[in-house]
């Protein structure tokens, strides 16, 4: 437990002080944002800051800093240190400037973003990878929550089309009208539950593995016939969301075009990872009470949580909450389990919207032409839903692949964001160093991991730091010709 007391103080800080002086490196000042200078009812249109805080939240976050905290966990508490360094110094980091940047160009998506710093051809790859990677996201927060919502009662199928109903109504309203009404109580209701565990987690004060104790890979150690990640670059991989997610730069710009003011854009766009990073940390620690507590108690709750590390994380979602918070904790559990993704899915699906609208250029106030831009991108993804129903190991195959390229956009997101420091003479080290991580993390990961190419690690490894080498010359290579232009 004190490693986890160690790590919020220290996160806390990182608001406070780090985010600060990333937001002294942007420099927000009193220009009219997008809410204001474009104003059209449905997209852009100024929401109360609290409002907007709350939504951005629920929006980056869903499930991924539950899910992602709990599986990472059974690595040890080796993951106090990728949430909180990672959410400081890459995912907060990532989130303000997109979020910022989006602003000052006029409340644009990432795609656009990407194309302005990086060219043409970047822009396009990212168009065609952003749009299917929001489809996968809308497509994966389909099927969990209708297969959940179908264990209590009715047909998967029947959620599966209520879901799909909503999500298109929620695409296509002003964005006022639905997102803005009921996000803020999920986001609520998501922040309660996690502070209600975080209350338990102090008033009994579990033993629990310390950094100091259990610095290495405890799922390898505990389970080594079962266990076949590494730390590297599995643990990067598998806590996106609670660290950095690309995924979060495709949603801050829907934030953007709801702001009024530049100035609050650290409370709204850091802070709000940083309270993702918080919540993540709280369900990592009640996970390591799960799989490593003195003793154990979570496997005693459930039959198959005998599964050891592979019980999965839903089903640690519903047990602890339940156990610790009663009915209570049952009803967050559903808001956490079932509300989350569905909140994800159709923000994916809006932004998705905008992103196709923007590359096409077609105008978002008529409705008819929001629909004509929303029907294909619903079919591909009941296409996709098909195959994964069809499929008995849809779901984790489109997962894993989501996982991937999650981590690859935020690659490059910070890409533009340290082309957008260099051009503007901003410290630009701030980006550098985490696009330089994460371009290491998703190369290696390719490379080794068993979806991709399952390269053996003697040759996987090098190939990531051949990688790495490769993108430190080819930015000193560009530095070097830009400050040239300058001169």
């Amino acid at each position: 437990m004190i490693s986890f007391v160690l790590s919020l103080i220290v996160l806390l800080i990182g608001y406070f002080v780090y985010g600060r002086f990333v937001e002294k490196i942007f420099g927000p000042d009193d220009r009219p944002t997008p809410a204001v200078a474009k104003a059209d009812g449905v997209d852009f249109i100024v929401l109360p800051n609290w409002k907007v805080f709350m939504i951005q939240f629920l929006n980056i976050a869903g499930t991924g800093p539950i899910f992602g905290a709990i599986m990472g966990a059974k690595f040890g508490p080796v993951a106090y240190l990728w949430i909180v360094f990672g959410c400081i110094f890459a995912g907060a980091t990532h989130d303000y400037l997109s979020g910022m940047l989006s602003m000052r160009h006029g409340g644009v998506g990432l795609p656009e973003l990407i194309g302005k710093y990086l060219g043409s051809w970047p822009r396009r790859i990212m168009v065609v990878f952003t749009i299917l990677l929001l489809i996968m996201v809308g497509t994966v927060f389909v099927y969990s929550p209708a297969e959940i919502l179908h264990s209590i009662k009715g047909d998967t199928l029947m959620w599966i089309i209520i879901i799909f109903c909503y999500y298109i109504i929620a695409t296509m309203l002003p964005i006022d009208k639905i997102i803005g009404k009921i996000y803020p109580l999920f986001a609520i209701s998501l922040l309660f539950m996690a502070g209600a565990l975080m209350v338990w987690l102090f008033l009994h004060w579990p033993t629990l593995p310390e950094l100091w104790t259990n610095f290495y890979n405890m799922g390898l150690a505990t389970e080594p016939d079962k266990w076949t990640d590494a730390i590297f670059p599995a643990l990067f991989i598998t806590i996106a969301c609670g660290a950095i997610s690309g995924f979060h730069a495709t949603q801050s710009p829907l934030m953007a075009r709801c702001v009024k003011t530049e100035k609050v854009g650290r409370p709204i766009f850091y802070g709000a990872m940083i309270t993702e990073g918080i919540v993540a940390l709280i369900w990592a620690t009640v996970a390591s009470w799960f799989f490593y507590g003195n003793p154990a108690p979570g496997y005693e709750l459930i039959a198959n949580a005998t599964q050891g590390f592979h019980t999965s994380a839903p089903a640690v979602v519903n047990l602890v909450c339940n156990d610790w918070l009663g009915v209570a904790g049952a009803i967050l559990a559903m808001l956490g389990v079932v509300a989350a993704p569905i909140t994800s899915g159709d923000t994916a699906f809006r932004s998705c919207r905008l992103i196709v609208a923007e590359w096409i250029k077609v105008d978002q106030r008529p409705i008819v032409k929001r629909l004509l831009i929303c029907v294909p991108l619903f079919a591909v993804s009941i296409c996709m839903l098909v195959w994964q129903i069809e499929n008995p190991d849809g779901f984790n195959t489109i997962w894993q692949y989501f996982g991937w390229s999650n981590q690859a956009l935020s690659v490059f997101t910070l890409w533009t964001l340290t082309v957008y420091l260099v051009r503007h003479n901003k410290p630009f080290i701030i980006t550098l160093i985490p696009a330089l991580f994460m371009t290491t993390v998703c190369t290696t990961f390719l490379f080794v991991s068993k979806q991709a190419f399952h390269l053996p690690g003697t040759i996987a490894y090098p190939m990531g730091i051949a990688c790495l080498v490769i993108a430190i010359v080819w930015f000193i290579l560009w530095y070097l010709k830009f400050k040239k232009t300058q001169k």
